[in-house]
């Protein structure tokens, strides 16, 4: 006998629907799986023949075949159980009803037929949406991700035993309710810059980060509140659209890391690798590609502390992802695209000591004159070059840490910086580009206007200095966002001048 019903597995963070076909018919007991499975697909046939016994069904004691279409895809993971198990019962007619064939399952099952959770359902739901597939079936303990879309009958169902018995008997199993969501609400951040005393440098450059999407490179010595800055830097972004929460609930449902959520993450990512990460950690890569990093940063912020201490081969793959907001890996059994548009944020002590060149009688510099230059030579010049953003974050003064005076909360700043950024997508419509620090440059050239004096003054400073190419536009492109949070048509003196201030680190 014959069968088919419809499975679904992620490819990259989209999903894939699979046609799960099942063929019993005369020969030796064998049960084999075709199409590209994986070690966790094989190992299913122990799984479903064990979940089909212990939930009251009959396994076929001839030879069993599946096939996973289409065949040059690559089948991974434990969420094909359910639809192989369910193809087998419809190919024996151990379920009456012909509805299950038209549906989607996923699920992994468990020895005694219970249905496990699995990774990646919620792309998975927007695939059979997508097929206008009447109704998929997924883990309850999925549920969560399964009342997140609408427009589909989506269940959840806890073992083998009931699912069977709704479609045969009748059994109540009722789909989940789609969760609204309140788009205009801002997600709760647990850090907030009203905890920060003093460093209104860094907060200003901060500030201009969260308005333009650049990225920022912080250089002090231990304890000047790095990393108490980066932490607070998602709280003052502007809220995410309905897209890119769901893009980013879709990178964190695949990733497996979305079971902690309550619905839709409405809060932008804050990602903080410790520097021992490796490089496929921090991009991406398996045998099977899965997200790194930098794409579980995705529309949000990427903080990597003592960045001189990442190897220098994972702080080289970043180059791309910062370029071009994607990140593509290659196998031998896949190619995916990743999304990975982030704010990268990174600190660094002056030198391995972490005291050169800062005035602290009580910790006076121990470096030997070589090692500065040897702990800076770790971060390759064109990596450096892709900070928009370089700032010196001092110790505090004691009468800082006592101040009394309430520091601006995250709110009032991020209320300028969405009044920025909604000057930016009215200029940028059609363009293609959504933040100043994604302007090309044909963009500069025709949304970055210089009044004469600002464009001495760049001039100047490029022959001076020394810049590069990039750090030419990169000026601009900051000088254009403080010209925004300023309300300000044209570039002048000033933007270009604190621009300069705030890029020029490396270059002195």
């Amino acid at each position: 006998m014959y069968a088919k019903t419809f499975g679904a597995t992620t490819s990259g963070i989209n999903g894939e629907e699979i046609i799960v076909e099942v063929d019993v018919g005369l020969g030796l007991p064998t049960f084999d799986i075709v199409g590209l499975p994986d070690a966790a697909v094989r190992e299913s046939r122990g799984r479903v023949k064990a979940a089909i016994k212990n939930a009251g069904f009959i396994f076929p004691d001839t030879r069993v075949i599946v096939n996973l279409a289409p065949a040059d895809l690559k089948k991974d993971g434990s969420g094909l159980d359910l639809p192989i198990a369910i193809g087998i019962l419809l190919a024996t007619n151990q379920i009456a009803s012909s509805k299950a064939a038209a549906c989607m399952f996923t699920g992994e099952l468990s020895l005694n037929g219970s249905i496990r959770a699995v990774p990646g359902v919620l792309p998975m739901i927007l695939k059979a949406k997508e097929l206008s597939r009447e109704a998929i079936f997924i883990p309850l303990d999925n549920k969560v991700e399964g009342s997140l879309v609408d427009g589909i009958h989506v269940y959840g169902t806890k073992n083998l035993r009931e699912l069977i018995d709704f479609f045969d008997e009748g059994r109540t199993l009722e789909a989940l309710e789609n969760t609204a969501v309140q788009w205009q609400k801002i997600g709760t951040y647990s850090y907030d810059f009203s905890d920060v005393q003093g460093q209104f440098q860094a907060k200003r450059a901060l500030e201009i980060a969260a308005a333009g999407g650049h990225n920022v490179l912080m250089i002090g010595p231990p304890g000047g509140g790095k990393t108490m800055l980066a932490k607070r830097v998602p709280s003052i972004l502007p809220p995410m659209s309905e897209a890119e929460a769901m893009e980013v609930t879709k990178i964190y449902s695949v990733s497996g890391l979305f079971k902690k959520q309550k619905g839709l993450m409405l809060e932008r990512p804050f990602r903080s690798p410790h520097h021992t990460i490796s490089d496929h950690a921090l991009i991406g890569g398996g045998r099977v590609p899965k997200p790194g990093e930098v794409t579980l940063s995705h529309n949000g912020v990427l903080f990597l502390d003592e960045l001189p201490e990442f190897t220098r081969t994972a702080l080289e793959v970043l180059r791309q992802p910062l370029e071009d907001g994607v990140v593509t890996i290659s196998r031998v059994q896949a190619t995916l695209t990743y999304p990975a548009n982030f704010i990268l944020i990174s600190a660094e002590n002056p030198c391995p000591c972490g005291y050169y060149g800062e005035r602290d009688r009580t910790h006076p510099c121990t470096c030997k004159p070589g090692d500065v230059e040897r702990y800076h030579r770790k971060i390759s010049g064109p990596l450096l070059d892709r900070f928009d953003i370089q700032i010196h974050v001092p110790k505090l003064e004691y009468k800082e840490i006592k101040n009394t005076i309430p520091s601006e909360n995250s709110q009032k700043i991020r209320e300028r910086v969405i009044h920025a950024r909604k000057l930016q997508q009215k200029r940028l419509s059609g363009t293609g580009c959504h933040c100043n620090s994604e302007l090309g440059h044909k963009e500069i050239a025709k949304f970055c206007q210089l009044t004469v004096d600002a464009e001495k003054l760049l001039e100047q400073a490029f022959n001076l200095i020394g810049l590069s190419a990039r750090s030419h536009d990169k000026i601009i492109k900051v000088a254009r966002t403080i010209a925004d949070l300023a309300t300000a048509k044209d570039i002048t003196v000033e933007h270009i001048a604190e621009a300069i201030q705030l890029k020029t680190r490396e270059e002195k």
